[in-house]
């Protein structure tokens, strides 16, 4: 029950929320204990800030219900590849380990020479990557 699959289709719930709301359909959940402690989407739009994205979003909320600011038993599943600021948040968080949906080639952290992450930090890509990079391409072939 508690596997990859269902977090990131939890994850894919909230970049619905973000695309209902006009928002780059981008959604987070963290996850402590087989738990969902913190859920979030993209908000930039909304909050007009550009750093509102999910995994920050996602990190002050399970900072906030942990009551810490260290993650480092928690895992971060996201439907989009992280970017470079969103990884230099998780390094800071220590987070355990970033599950994540789709590539981004284009501004995700693996595009970076140096790693941005803690190193402890574990990864693992391409949880539901169609479904994921499906509901990307919806939002932005709408803007075209």
């Amino acid at each position: 029950m508690y596997s990859d699959e269902y977090f990131m289709k939890e994850a894919l719930k909230e970049a619905q929320l973000a695309f209902e709301k006009d928002e780059v359909p981008v959604g987070a959940v963290i996850v402590f204990n087989h738990k969902i402690i913190a859920r979030a989407h993209n908000l930039t739009e909304t909050l007009t800030d550009v750093t509102a994205h999910a995994e920050m979003q996602a990190f002050t909320s399970a900072a906030n219900t942990l009551g810490s600011k260290y993650l480092e038993k928690c895992i971060l599943y996201v439907t989009l590849e992280p970017c470079p600021m969103c990884a230099g948040a998780s390094f800071w968080t220590q987070i355990g380990q970033i599950k994540y949906g789709a590539s981004d080639p284009k501004r995700g952290f693996t595009n970076i020479r140096q790693n941005l992450l803690h190193p402890k930090t574990i990864t693992k890509s391409g949880i539901l990557k169609e479904e994921c990079q499906n509901l990307l391409n919806k939002f932005f072939k709408s803007k075209r």
